[in-house]
């Protein structure tokens, strides 16, 4: 009998050592994870979006950020479209700019800017949303959409006038 309770009080002692060395093992592997995920960039979008991106970009017209803020500078009769989220705009955005996210582009773009005559210079964070964008506001009958090829980031950096 008092072997019994031996071997059983020895298996509730190791049982609490599995117990404990798997928890100890599961934080290990968590921490683990979280450090690779850290050191991990965005592998950004698939191929099919680059190559939509790359077709977009050949069949629109791209102006630098130098010429847009020329434009700026010279107050040129001319729409500033920034197609980032709304977040992304309240954080800065090119002064006077209006913004339509490109989710909502084709349903809001009407009443923001109704002449399809317009002179518009569309942006955005990297410039892929606004390729698309400038490709989509030619699809919908807009004469004079220019797409500003540089990254917003490259506007900042330039020392650029940043409205919030």
């Amino acid at each position: 009998f008092k072997r019994c309770k031996y071997l059983i009080k020895k298996g509730k002692k190791m049982k609490k050592r599995m117990i404990v060395s798997t928890l100890a093992l599961a934080l290990i592997l968590a921490i683990f994870s979280l450090v690779l995920a850290q050191d991990s960039k965005p592998a950004g979008p698939p191929p099919v979006v680059k190559e939509m991106i790359a077709k977009a970009k050949a069949a629109i017209k791209v102006v630098s950020a130098a010429d847009v803020k020329a434009a700026l500078d010279n107050k040129e009769k001319a729409v500033i479209l920034d197609v980032r989220d709304a977040g992304e705009f309240a954080t800065g955005h090119i002064p006077g700019a209006i913004n339509v996210s490109r989710g909502t582009l084709e349903f809001n773009i009407w009443g923001k800017v109704p002449d399809q005559n317009a002179k518009i210079y569309v942006y955005c964070k990297t410039t892929g949303r606004s390729a698309l964008a400038t490709k989509t506001l030619i699809d919908l009958g807009y004469k004079n959409p220019l797409l500003m090829d540089a990254p917003f980031e490259d506007w900042i950096k330039a020392g650029y006038p940043v409205e919030k």
